[in-house]
């Protein structure tokens, strides 16, 4: 991809002044950076009305373009969801500010005293695709962390994320943190992403959100470190022993509560004892909800109306109503399984045998694993993280829902009295 000297510029410019800036954040007090986030909300809710009319022009280009369900529900605003919006950044400030934090303090035998104390990533670079609601979490959560953030979204909600932006700036025109300590990318075209990934020198960190092509772009071409996010191809499985109750309902909760996001169930794992004494009730509820099974050979039989499953159904997700269906034998074949096609994201098991249980929750590799609960509750909020800026599938830095502490890192503090290391 040619990436022109206009473009290198403007996105290299937008750069140096959140790396500019940062500085100043990293060293504001826990109070000046709540008072900035409570602006924000009051102002998104007072401005709602003109980022709804926005959010419209990305709606109807979306709607031109043959943009799914799934798609148009992620680009979506609504009055409700705005102040959600405002409430994720009232949270915020009730959560503990990490940057101070002493994390471990010890002197050595020379008395040299070292203290490892949090402190902000610098600037975070944040490349998103349809989700205006990206936009806000991620400067939000930044900005009490102690970051400047760059948001490049994607280019079917840049009239939302323009919108929500120039919200954002008029609000901290009367704080502490500087507006310039929020930068978003208006470029639509990918050329901005690529350019981003030579600013090394002035952005610290990349964190993509969005399918799996995005973030392998991203994890693939960038010089800078990513906080790599991952895709949600999550499995349940109910053990011969599972509750048939509970089991139904937690499949009808994982898959239709918000089948659009990444932690919604897409392949539904059934040992072949329960199926045979349950599949009428399981069905009646799967059709109730409309959602269409896409099953293997085994769960055809159990299935009237299922979809004969072919390897793309147990790779991918759909972010749809629609549901892998695979009948195994054995919790090591249900954990075969995963292992073979999980995105490490959220898994679940639903059984009665404790045995079972701690054997999934052991053996099965995820950055969430549960035992008889929704995969719905990976998500910041649910957990008490507060907004998040993504979840984390990879093992360094930070797993799982990334909140405040992940957007920080450490610095050793020495303090001696002439010590010379001899």
């Amino acid at each position: 991809m040619t990436l022109t000297a206009e473009v290198v510029t403007s996105v290299k410019e937008k750069a140096k002044k959140a790396k500019h800036v940062s500085k100043k954040l990293s060293l504001l007090q826990t109070e000046e950076k709540n008072d900035a986030l409570l602006k924000m909300a009051e102002a998104l809710e007072q401005n709602s009305r003109f980022i709804l009319q926005e959010n419209q022009k990305d709606l109807n280009a979306g709607k031109e373009k043959g943009f799914s369900e799934a798609l148009l529900d992620r680009l979506l605003l609504n009055e409700e969801r705005i102040h959600e919006f405002a409430e994720s950044l009232r949270l915020v400030t009730r959560l503990t500010d990490p940057v101070g934090e002493i994390l471990d303090e010890w002197t050595l035998d020379n008395g040299l005293h070292v203290k490892s104390r949090r402190v902000p990533l610098g600037v975070i670079g944040m490349i998103y695709e349809a989700r205006p609601n990206v936009t806000v979490d991620a400067a939000g959560l930044a900005l009490k962390a102690g970051n400047s953030v760059i948001l490049k979204g994607g280019s079917s909600a840049i009239s939302s994320n323009k919108a929500i932006v120039s919200v954002i700036h008029e609000a901290l025109d009367q704080t502490k943190i500087p507006r310039d300590a929020v930068q978003l990318i208006e470029q639509t075209d990918r050329s901005s992403v690529q350019a981003m990934f030579q600013l090394k020198e002035w952005i610290d960190v990349l964190i993509p959100r969005g399918g799996a092509s995005l973030i392998k772009t991203v994890v693939e071409e960038s010089t800078i470190p990513v906080l790599e996010t991952g895709t949600g191809n999550c499995h349940i499985f109910i053990d011969q022993t599972a509750n048939v109750k509970k089991a139904i309902e937690i499949v009808i909760n994982a898959k239709t509560n918000r089948p659009a996001v990444c932690n919604a169930l897409e392949t539904l794992i059934i040992h072949r004892d329960w199926l045979k004494e349950n599949a009428v009730s399981l069905n009646e509820a799967l059709q109730e909800h409309r959602v269409t099974v896409h099953g293997d050979q085994a769960a055809e039989s159990y299935f009237s109306d299922a979809v004969p499953a072919g390897e793309v159904d147990w790779t991918d997700e759909y972010l749809s109503l629609d549901l892998a269906v695979k009948v195994v034998d054995s919790i090591e074949e249900a954990i075969s399984h995963i292992d073979q096609y999980g995105t490490k994201h959220s898994e679940a098991i639903v059984t009665e045998n404790e045995k079972h249980a701690l054997t999934f929750l052991n053996e099965v590799d995820a950055a969430a694993v549960y035992h008889n609960a929704s995969t719905r509750f990976t998500d910041g909020g649910a957990l008490g993280y507060g907004a998040e800026i993504g979840i984390s599938t990879q093992k360094l830095h930070a797993r799982g829902p990334m909140g405040l502490p992940a957007l920080t890192t450490t610095k050793l503090l020495l303090c001696g009295d002439g010590q010379i290391r001899i």
